[in-house]
């Protein structure tokens, strides 16, 4: 039973940074706009944060606790920000091919992130590699009776706010797409942008705006794996394809953010599986790397099969709308 308990958290763990990224890019791409470049993000969403709480830390001997949370917080949504931003003027003003885009930005975002984490301390004068103790102290308090109530308060309450942050804003994007206006506006965007836009919505703000508020959403996973699994540590490459899962759980969920919810969390338990199976060898290890991916394929390949409507992608989904051939 315990080591079943460790298995379910080490799974969560690992996929709430996947689910992240999979809600932020769902949103994206109910307005149409399909951004390859979420892994980028998420990259520049952790070394943001890296940047915004070395310099604070740096800056004071008495590190606030709310200070030390806040700053790296609203520094990797600025970064995540402004990429995409960068996406979406490129893509919806530009119009330039968003798979080309997206791309690019993902190769540029993570380029981005081993630059400073790299050289971040040398910049100041100092060596050796970024460990902000006293930051990923901070966002990795949990609530205070968590292991007192033994193994169910260690598998639902013993994770930072991050963890339920990405947990309540699946669900409230889920409730956002069926029960408000703006929700059917954005859908109604990515489906069919040409009748969107003779109904009077401004298709031009529905993309930008979930493309924006999709980044800084996966840019959070970004922050998440930085301060609460490697404990404000950053390392080169250290997020490894985490960002390419989240995509692969878009389509698993059937670009449904309540979905990736479980989606996310199964995809991180085969992520680690691994390494709770003794006696691997390296080709089985592999195989079952390759156990999330495997799956997508087979999900993908099922929902085109079925042709149900309301389980395939936004039908504008990567496309350019050119408002003078509506």
């Amino acid at each position: 039973m315990t080591k079943i308990i460790h298995i379910l958290i080490a799974a969560i763990v690992q996929g709430i940074p996947l689910l992240f990224g999979a809600t932020g890019e769902i949103i994206t791409e109910k307005s149409g706009n399909l951004n390859l470049g979420i892994p980028g993000i998420m990259y520049v969403g952790g070394i943001s944060g890296i940047v915004g709480g070395y310099l604070y830390e740096r800056a004071t001997d008495t590190p606030n606790g709310f200070l030390l949370v806040l700053i790296p917080l609203l520094s990797s949504l600025l970064g995540s920000l402004l990429m995409s931003l960068i996406y979406s003027f490129l893509t919806i003003t530009l119009r330039a091919n968003q798979n080309v885009t997206g791309l690019a930005l993902t190769t540029f975002g993570i380029g981005v992130g081993n630059f400073f984490g790299g050289s971040l301390l040398s910049m100041f004068g100092e060596t050796g590699s970024i460990a902000l103790k006293e930051t990923g102290k901070a966002f990795r308090t949990t609530l205070p009776f968590a292991y007192s109530l033994g193994p169910v308060g260690e598998l639902f309450f013993s994770y930072g706010f991050l963890a339920y942050t990405a947990i309540i804003i699946a669900v409230v994007a889920g409730i956002i797409f069926n029960k408000t206006r703006v929700g059917l506006n954005l859908k109604s965007v990515g489906e069919n942008p040409a009748t969107a836009d003779a109904a009077g919505i401004n298709v031009t703000k529905y993309k930008y705006f979930a493309t924006c508020i999709g980044g800084m959403i996966a840019g959070l996973g970004g922050l998440y794996w930085v301060m609460d699994y490697t404990d404000g540590a950053w390392t080169n490459n250290g997020f490894g394809d985490r960002g390419w899962l989240a995509i692969a759980i878009v389509i698993f969920a059937i670009w449904r953010p309540r979905l990736a919810i479980p989606s996310a969390f199964l995809f991180g338990g085969l992520y680690i599986l691994s390494v709770f199976i003794p006696g691997l060898t390296s080709w089985m290890k592999e195989a079952i790397n390759m156990l999330p991916y495997l799956v997508t394929i087979i999900v993908l390949c099922t929902v085109s099969a079925r042709k149900k409507r309301e389980n395939l992608p936004p039908a504008s989904l990567g496309l350019s709308y050119f408002r003078e051939e509506r």
